[in-house]
């Protein structure tokens, strides 16, 4: 089980249902956001032989890049992606040139939330290239449908990446001494949702980083 997700009893109750019979258990985890890891505590205490092997949860082994989780259906390995978080891990199927990529894009749109530490946005950006030259045939995103054109995929989520990161240069190059706020507004717009407003500014303050550390980097 691949990101057994967020911490719902009916939901937990259908995926402890669901592998009913199995005579083994992994439950992998591509990070410790609570949509994807919350259940692991629950579904632990109704299956208490299940393994736990990925970033995210205190009763969970971290994986070493290349680490092979052997399945009836083939063998998964583990392909290390931060950016969304530090510790994000995208788990390969060799067997059907799969990559479970979890947040590091999505099944819609084009851009996935990037902020949570320094240096994320630099290592967003290498996880998209080294994803790009791994060549899988298909990502199965932990949100949204199955991605059958990867290339076009990770090529729309670094365009836009770039975007931003374009965007950054050229409202702190009108502005330089503006505030946080004020580029919010910039680069956001004035009809950014309050619930939004959080992850935007560090979204925000994540670029500004990046723009800072890569001040010679081809506009």
């Amino acid at each position: 089980m691949i990101d057994p997700g967020p911490d719902l009893p009916r939901h937990v109750r259908a995926v402890v249902h669901a592998l009913e019979g199995a005579e083994r258990i992994h439950l992998l985890l591509t990070h410790g956001h609570a949509d994807h890891a919350g259940a692991v505590e629950s579904m632990m205490a109704l299956l208490p032989d299940a393994m736990v092997i990925g970033p995210g949860h205190p009763a969970s082994r971290l994986a070493d890049a290349g680490e092979e989780v052997h399945t009836d259906a083939g063998s998964l390995s583990a392909f290390p992606t931060p950016g969304h978080t530090r510790d994000h891990v995208a788990w390969l199927w060799p067997e059907t040139s799969t990559l479970f990529v979890g947040d590091l894009v999505l099944g819609r749109g084009d851009t996935t939330w990037v902020g949570e530490y320094p240096g994320c946005v630099a290592d967003y950006l290498d996880s998209l290239n080294r994803v790009e030259a791994l060549a899988p045939d298909r990502l199965l995103p932990a949100h949204g449908a199955e991605v059958l054109d990867p290339p076009g995929v990770l090529a729309a989520y670094r365009a836009h990446r770039r975007e931003r990161i374009a965007q950054v240069r050229r409202a702190r190059a009108a502005r330089p001494g503006a505030t946080a706020s004020e580029l919010l507004a910039d680069i956001y717009g004035d009809g950014l949702p309050e619930a939004l407003e959080r992850a935007a500014r560090a979204s925000l303050e994540a670029l500004v980083e990046y723009v800072e550390d890569h001040p010679q980097e081809e506009r």
